[in-house]
């Protein structure tokens, strides 16, 4: 396996991704398109794009384009008692995902791929062949990167003036996705990381009712994009609910949406060797191969 490509689309640390490509024995066939790989962790900065290092990886073995994104993330609380900084949180990260995500528009004449690929990544952007791949968190961030076109002009992470994302996912799998910020928020998941992430909760004032209106994919509804919602009842971390109501509530807006359950704990969904992740890169393809673009 080839190392990534590290390409900076911000001048922060964490304003970073790792681009995959193709293994040398798929040069020789068409590329099958680009995958942007989210990140998970509750946001929280403890935890970074390594745990999205053994997807890309694997996608790139099987003849996809991965960009595993880096993102500045809210603070964390450390095992020692102390706490990080956190340069991220509302409404850092969602400018950083939408700015990671346009970076595949410009990445290809950067000098930093051959001519080859760069001409191949290039093509495949310009025709639309860019899917989203999000664990937990990560599923909540690629999810609403796709409706991103919903958003008022004034909103973080919105299109520049004309509505259209410089580059649009024509689909999206989550992977145990954060699918709902006001359910992650009512039920205090993971040590209230969702009023971590926005600075308080959505009750605090209006200007916070507003963010979490802004950042929560649920609220977005119809985005005219297909989501896979990939999620086991086993998982102790995000609960299955927040998948299966966001399906329902899709579906019920008119949004090609489908739940799909599958069987281990929060992190079998992002291990290679596992049943359910094979399913997920199995989806990507799918939504890859479809001649049915996003209505947007």
């Amino acid at each position: 396996m080839s190392q990534p490509v590290r390409v900076p689309y911000g001048p922060h640390p964490d304003q970073w991704g790792d681009l995959y490509l193709p293994s040398p024995a798929a040069h020789d066939r068409a590329w099958r398109g680009v995958v942007v790989v989210i990140h998970g962790g509750y946001w929280r900065d403890r935890y970074t794009a390594d745990l999205g290092a053994p997807v890309a990886e694997d996608l790139a073995a099987h003849g996809f384009a991965a960009w595993n994104l880096e993102y500045r993330r809210a603070k964390s609380d450390l095992p020692d008692g102390t706490r990080t900084a956190g340069d991220g949180g509302w409404p850092t990260t969602f400018h950083d995902v939408a700015a990671g995500i346009d970076r595949l528009d410009d990445i290809a004449g950067l000098g930093a791929l051959t001519d080859d690929d760069a001409a191949r990544l290039g093509r495949l952007v310009a025709a639309g062949q860019v899917v989203g791949l999000g664990h937990s968190a990560g599923g909540h961030l690629a999810v609403w990167a796709a409706g991103r076109h919903r958003l008022p002009p004034d909103a973080p992470g919105a299109p520049a003036k004309g509505g259209r994302p410089r580059v649009r996912l024509r689909g999206v799998v989550s992977q145990a996705g954060v699918l709902s910020l006001a359910a992650a928020d009512e039920l205090g998941l993971s040590n209230h990381a969702a009023r971590n992430l926005m600075g308080g909760s959505s009750a605090d004032s209006p200007e916070l009712a507003r963010a979490f209106a802004l950042a929560d994919p649920q609220r977005a509804l119809p985005i005219g994009v297909p989501v896979h919602a990939v999620h086991s009842p086993d998982d102790d971390a995000v609960p299955f609910a927040l998948s299966a109501g966001y399906v329902a509530e899709a579906r019920a807006a008119g949004d090609p949406a489908l739940l799909h359950e599958t069987t281990g704990d929060h992190f079998a969904i992002i291990d290679p060797a596992h049943e359910a992740y094979r399913l997920c890169r199995r989806l990507v393809g799918e939504l890859l191969d479809s001649q049915q673009l996003p209505s947007i």
